[in-house]
């Protein structure tokens, strides 16, 4: 599915920009009506899975269902579209918009597609108080044939397969291509989903107010929204979302983000959402939850200016003889703490030079790490961000730690764990965000959650071998062990790749390539198995039943003396150290032999085509 989300926004772009190309519209006039008409088709995804939803316990009226209406939706926190504002509709219109007869919803006639879809922007914007005047109306600088195109071109059911932040997933990368300098100015960026989840999971938002001052598309809301919602209760009664957001265009992104997701919160935009000179929500030590993505290594930034709008218990970062703070990251880390109440947390993202940066950033950092409130600290590698390929770091605070660890911080060096995507985008999978967690779990003392991981673990695996009906598969998750259960799952697929090569050498010719794309499947299917396997015993061998303990170049429990004697250094690899270099396990020789023995295979096959090729081409006299 990831690769197909890649494969999906470039098809898009490709296709939506030619009609670009072939219009008069600068990007910019191009650029949000696109974006709005993304949202416009995940809106309407969503509604048809929600009123499916109402729909399944209906009461019925003179024996008919009773037709769901705006309530039924608020209810479930979804957004409710009229008629004329799905998705469906629009894409079904007449090609002669005048001769439809259609009105809008003040009555006028309307002539022309653009028309329409305005109108479907306002009625939305009816529905939804915090998208008043939020949402694209320019509609009418299209002309209808482009405009329906476009309709189509986003009439995807691939949309409809995709969760989390797809509007901001979709939007910077439109947004790169629209303005590249946009994109990545000032370290702007859109907070890939991964790091988003690992934020949300370990923060754990149960209920109270939640600050992002930096939100951008607003996926920590949605993943928030996501996770409070998964415990059973409703996201907009048990929490308060709040942000700021500079940029006028993501802050729109951010209430159609939250719109589509059935969230309300309160959005500030602009110079007053500037956080370097602003508590826009006169929030400073009032929030449960921070989570941010800060924009990295800002410079030139008023140190008067941030000095008057306070938010500095630790004081100044360096100031130069411009009276400028020229790196803004730990002027981020201390508003970060300040908006905290007493019992807060907060998890943000932060660049890798943080967490050891000398002169005031150190003295900082030292009063920082004096209070205690200092939790966990997670190194990730490259690749990680979308449009940027450095790395960079996870810093959580709690003031509410126990006892137990109150003078300590958990680093976890994760630099070296991670899913390949493609050649420059990596992620953690599931499961891998399950399995740090976990490390934090047990750090935490929360014995339970690990354990109940491993069960999930085994009945993961137990029903994937249930539901593919293979005897093999059955007996292979039977083991005791997650390593006996990874070794059986190999044995699976080395047996069935035998048995594929035999039955396709066999096949006939025209049933060659079905007969490999079976066994292909079945396969696929079973490494995904062993994938997850192999995640489960990556846990399991470093901490068993349950039981913390530091893992060389994993994971180290550091005391604040400790950290003192590293120079009040928050890097985890100063702490954790570096692995011993596992043995694969494979041959080095053996494998070479395989790898030249498959390369004169695959000589011998592209020789015998070029031959067909040439005697297919002398055939037809070329």
């Amino acid at each position: 599915m990831k690769i197909s989300i890649r494969k999906l926004e470039s098809e898009l772009w490709d296709s939506a920009d030619l009609l670009r190309q072939g219009s008069k519209l600068t990007s910019n006039q191009y650029c949000m009506p696109v974006l709005g008409l993304i949202f416009l088709r995940y809106a309407y995804s969503r509604f048809k899975r929600v009123e499916a939803e109402i729909l399944k316990d209906r009461p019925l009226r003179n024996g008919r269902v009773m037709p769901v209406e705006a309530s039924d939706f608020s209810a479930k926190s979804a957004l409710f579209l009229p008629k004329e504002a799905q998705y469906e509709y629009l894409v079904n219109l007449p090609e002669n918009i005048a001769s439809a007869g259609l009105v809008n919803k003040d009555g006028h006639p309307m002539n022309s597609l653009g028309e329409v879809v305005n109108n479907a922007m306002q009625l939305i914007e009816e529905e939804s108080e915090q998208l008043k005047g939020v949402l694209p109306k320019s509609y009418t600088d299209f002309k209808d044939d482009l405009l329906a195109e476009l309709l189509r071109i986003f009439n995807n059911s691939a949309l409809d397969e995709v969760g989390g932040d797809i509007i901001g997933r979709i939007y910077e990368y439109f947004l790169s291509k629209f303005a590249p300098v946009v994109a990545s100015d000032d370290g702007v960026f859109f907070t890939p989903k991964s790091l988003v989840k690992m934020i949300v999971n370990i923060l754990e938002p149960k209920s109270g107010v939640l600050l992002d001052c930096a939100c951008g598309s607003g996926g920590m809301f949605v993943q928030s929204g996501d996770f409070v919602n998964a415990t059973g209760m409703n996201a907009n009664s048990a929490m308060t979302f709040y942000g700021q957001e500079k940029v006028e265009y993501n802050a729109q992104l951010c209430l159609m983000n939250m719109a589509v997701h059935g969230l309300t919160g309160v959005i500030k935009s602009g110079d007053e959402a500037n956080t370097f000179y602003h508590d826009a929500h006169n929030l400073t030590g009032c929030c449960d939850y921070i989570m941010a993505n800060p924009p990295f290594n800002v410079d030139k930034v008023k140190a008067e200016s941030c000095e008057s709008a306070g938010r500095l218990p630790f004081g100044l970062p360096s100031v130069n003889k411009n009276k400028e703070v020229g790196n803004g990251n730990y002027l981020w880390i201390s508003y970060f703490y300040s908006y905290l109440n007493e019992r807060g947390r907060a998890g943000f993202v932060m660049a890798s030079s943080a967490t050891d940066s000398q002169g005031k950033d150190k003295d900082i950092r030292e009063k920082l790490i004096k209070t205690g409130h200092v939790d966990v600290m997670i190194s990730v590698g490259n690749n990680f961000f979308y449009t940027k390929s450095l790395p960079c770091s996870l810093w959580f605070f709690d003031k509410a730690k126990s006892e137990a660890i109150r003078d300590k911080v958990l680093f976890i060096d994760a630099r070296n764990y991670y899913t390949v995507v493609d050649r420059t985008l990596n992620e953690w999978s599931e499961w891998q965000l399950k399995n740090l967690n976990a490390i934090v779990w047990l750090y935490r003392g929360e014995f339970d959650k690990y354990r109940t991981l491993l069960w999930e673990y085994f009945n993961y695996l137990r029903g994937q071998a249930e539901a593919a009906e293979n005897d093999a598969l059955k007996e292979a998750v039977k083991k005791e062990s997650f390593a006996d259960i990874v070794t059986a799952l190999k044995e699976v697929i080395a047996s069935l790749r035998k048995v594929a090569k035999t039955e396709v050498e066999s096949a006939e010719k025209r049933e060659k390539k079905s007969v490999q794309q079976k066994y292909d499947d079945k396969i696929a299917y079973i490494e995904n198995m062993l994938t997850v396997a192999k995640e489960a015993n990556w846990l399991y061998e470093k901490f068993g039943d349950g039981e913390y303990s530091d893992v060389l170049g994993l994971c180290k429990v550091a005391t604040i003396s400790e950290i003192e004697e590293k120079g009040w250094s928050l890097t985890p690899g100063a702490y954790v150290g570096v692995a011993p270099i596992e043995d694969d396990g494979v041959d080095f020789a053996e494998r070479m032999a395989e790898i030249h023995r498959e390369l004169l295979s695959l000589q011998a096959e592209s020789n015998d085509l070029m031959d067909t090729i040439s005697q297919n081409m002398k055939e037809l006299g070329i």
